[in-house]
């Protein structure tokens, strides 16, 4: 019963970081109702990923866990990137290295205690199943540590961090309900491949704009969106 509060929490705001982060990307950059989706994401996300995280520790399901704190840590860092000025650094950006570089550290540890478990599992979950958190979390400490010791970032890099991190954490969103629970949709979403085109889309999106960002000359001088 204590569970379930925080269980509507962890869908609804699943449900609303979907569907905000959708509309996000669907309006320019830097756009008032870009800005606007932009942060209801950030709010729903949170409380998505912070309820998915106490959940999975309840129910000893590291996998959830992990994909809560990361998602957390990626969308508060986004956020935040948003609103920097070029250059600029701060705390958050060493608590930011700090968590990431925790969250990478330990999921090599289960993973590493899953591959010589005798079930061959850590946490209800195979060593395979840290090596994605793992992997994102080191590839994000590398990019705090990067601006720390640079002294922040500027124009289109400033962007493509900020854009990175909140598309990957969309994917965590849409690959939780299309990916994970196919059963809960239609078996002709299932057959036709639907369910893992939505589910993948937010990475396709990440690489497109990305591309655009760091390789064109759209961005090169202009603010994240806000």
């Amino acid at each position: 019963m204590l569970a379930s509060p925080i269980l509507l929490l962890h869908i609804s705001g699943g449900g609303v970081g979907l569907l905000s982060g959708a509309v996000a990307l669907s309006f320019p950059k830097g756009s008032r109702p870009h800005g606007v989706a932009g942060n209801v994401f950030f709010v729903s996300m949170l409380t998505a990923s912070a309820a998915g995280a106490y959940l999975g520790s309840r129910n000893s399901e590291m996998d959830n866990v992990f994909g809560g704190v990361l998602t957390f840590y990626l969308v508060a860092t986004a956020w935040v990137t948003a609103r920097r000025r070029d250059g600029e650094t701060g705390i958050f950006d060493w608590l930011g290295l700090v968590v990431a570089l925790a969250i990478a550290a330990v999921a090599v540890i289960y993973g590493i205690e899953a591959a010589h478990s005798p079930t061959g599992t850590k946490g209800g979950s195979p060593a395979s199943g840290y090596v994605l958190p793992g992997a994102v979390a080191l590839l994000a400490a590398i990019g705090d540590a990067r601006i720390l010791l640079c002294g922040g970032l500027r124009g289109a890099q400033r962007i493509a961090r900020h854009l990175w991190r909140m598309c990957f954490a969309l994917f965590v969103a849409s690959a939780s309900i299309f990916l994970a629970r196919p059963q809960l949709f239609p078996t002709l979403l299932i057959k036709t491949h639907v369910l893992f085109l939505l589910g993948v889309l937010p990475l396709a999106l990440m690489v497109f704009w990305l591309a655009r960002v760091l390789f064109t000359n759209t961005f090169r001088s202009a603010a994240p969106p806000h």
